[in-house]
């Protein structure tokens, strides 16, 4: 597999001035890729020019990526030209924020995360596989006061040393009002659903006038995404008339047209895939033509508003609706 120059790969500046490869892998198996494979889809994808990598604990593979990077960084890359992101997962809020870090340092065998994010607002656990429909018989809706202490103890892991920046992910607009109006260390990401069928325009615009980047899961619709998460509803972003005529157009993929209108939108997506040919493509199709504003303007006009990682473990009561974790109508959903 030949290699791409990630000189030529597009990137993005923090405030803080730092700069992030546009594009990352994104290391999140589901429930049908196992973390070796994972892991050695990490170590393949650094040979071939990756330079961005997202992880998190709570995907049960940061010890086995952890030797990946061992590998990595003996042989391919120095630690300043990895970007490498992890996150705190729902039991890990509070005070138990440092010592997650330090156990995720300790799996990646790194010194230091260039990205570190509070993975949900609600400190609700669920073991990994459950069904749509259990609840946490101790689930809590987001409850600010809460999500600050827990914000004041990522602010400290900077301060540790052991974080260089901290961000949000699957937030809102009212959340981030507040996050914003508290915190002593801004957030320097958003992790958010982006795909064509789900472009969240509002919440785009709010973190870009920010500051904050926007970082995209999801950002093919999630085609692999575990069946508890499907329903009937469901669009397929791939599959779009428009998609398929810009591929054809551009002679690639319609994944690659997602990505491109991502990075050009101004996101950083973070697909995942443990197939070479796959993994290659979605890096290689950065550096080549961009897409006109033609059709970047036909892509912008197929949102459907269609999000496909819903949250529903996360409700808090019974006979809850998934909107009501996120704030549809402009306000958090009260306990």
């Amino acid at each position: 597999m030949s290699h791409i120059d990630p000189e030529q790969v597009p990137r993005r500046t923090l405030y803080t001035g730092a700069t992030v490869p546009a594009i990352g892998m994104g290391t999140f198996g589901s429930d049908h890729v196992s973390g070796e494979s994972v892991a050695a889809a990490v170590e393949d994808a650094a040979s071939i020019g990756y330079r961005h990598f997202d992880c998190a604990s709570v995907y049960g593979n940061e010890a086995l990526i952890g030797g990946a990077f061992a590998s990595i960084l003996s042989k391919v890359v120095t630690r300043e030209e990895l970007w490498v992101t992890s996150k705190a997962w729902n039991d890990q809020h509070g005070e138990r924020v440092v010592p997650a870090c330090e156990k995720t340092l300790r799996d990646l065998r790194l010194d230091y995360l260039d990205l570190y994010l509070v993975h949900w607002p609600f400190p609700n656990h669920h073991d990994p596989g459950v069904d749509v429909n259990s609840r946490n018989p101790n689930a809590r809706p987001y409850i600010h006061e809460e999500y600050m202490e827990t914000w004041r103890q990522m602010e400290r892991l900077v301060e540790k040393g052991l974080v260089r920046h901290i961000g949000t992910s699957n937030m809102t607009i009212p959340k981030l009002d507040l996050v914003l109006r508290d915190a002593v260390i801004k957030p320097a990401a958003n992790e958010m659903e982006l795909h064509p069928h789900f472009q969240q325009p509002e919440l785009f615009r709010y973190v870009a006038d920010r500051g904050i980047l926007p970082i995209a899961f999801s950002p093919l619709g999630s085609p692999g995404r575990p069946e508890r998460d499907r329903t009937p509803d469901d669009t397929v972003d791939l599959e779009d008339p428009v998609i398929i005529d810009i591929a054809r157009r551009h002679d690639m993929h319609p994944a690659n047209v997602c990505i491109k209108w991502a990075i050009q939108r101004g996101a950083v997506p973070i697909p995942f895939s443990v197939t070479p040919r796959n993994y290659a493509s979605n890096l290689r199709c950065t550096t080549s033509p961009p897409l006109t504003d033609d059709e970047m303007r036909a892509i912008g006009a197929i949102d459907k508003d269609c999000r496909l990682v819903k949250g529903q473990v996360f409700l808090w009561k019974q006979d809850q609706d998934w909107r009501d974790l996120w704030d549809v109508e402009g306000r958090i959903t009260p306990p």
